[in-house]
């Protein structure tokens, strides 16, 4: 198989170097099926061009901080069951049937969870964690500037 650019596929047919990543002050790789390149938005600054660029700043950490405030509050009881999924079964990797099982074993509610149904919590919660890491940036260093891959 050829593959150009950055792309590497080694024998096990993995694809290496793939994914959507933002860097500047901040770095790390956006959720992949769950969370958009323009993620950062929610929290009050709106990206540009193909590439988006982030600049926030003192100013903003009220946003940020309301913005963390709605992830949580989206989440409610699911913020904890996510961070003890991803301490634990979740740790090296998972895929939305081995959350689903976990979220049926552990979520105290009647009913049952979907892969469909997942999606939600996983989207707010890979959110939160971007708005986290915004939040310390800004308190770190003053301002907060990175650039998402689209």
């Amino acid at each position: 198989m050829m593959l150009s650019g950055n792309l590497k596929m080694n024998l096990n047919w993995r694809i290496e170097d793939m994914g959507r990543y933002y860097h500047g002050d901040i770095e790390g790789k956006f959720w992949f099926a769950v969370q958009s390149s323009n993620d950062a938005d929610f929290f009050g600054v709106e990206g540009e061009a193909s590439h988006v660029n982030y600049y926030y700043h003192e100013d903003h950490l009220d946003q940020v901080k309301e913005g963390i405030k709605d992830c949580k509050s989206s989440l409610g009881g699911y913020k904890k069951l996510l961070d003890n999924f991803f301490k634990t079964d979740g740790k090296e990797g998972y895929n939305d049937k081995m959350l689903v099982d976990y979220l049926n074993k552990n979520a105290n509610h009647v009913g049952t969870h979907s892969e469909n149904g997942v999606k939600f919590f996983l989207e707010w919660y890979a959110r939160l964690e971007l708005g986290k890491q915004i939040l310390k940036c800004i308190k770190d260093n003053g301002e907060c500037n990175f650039e998402a891959e689209l």
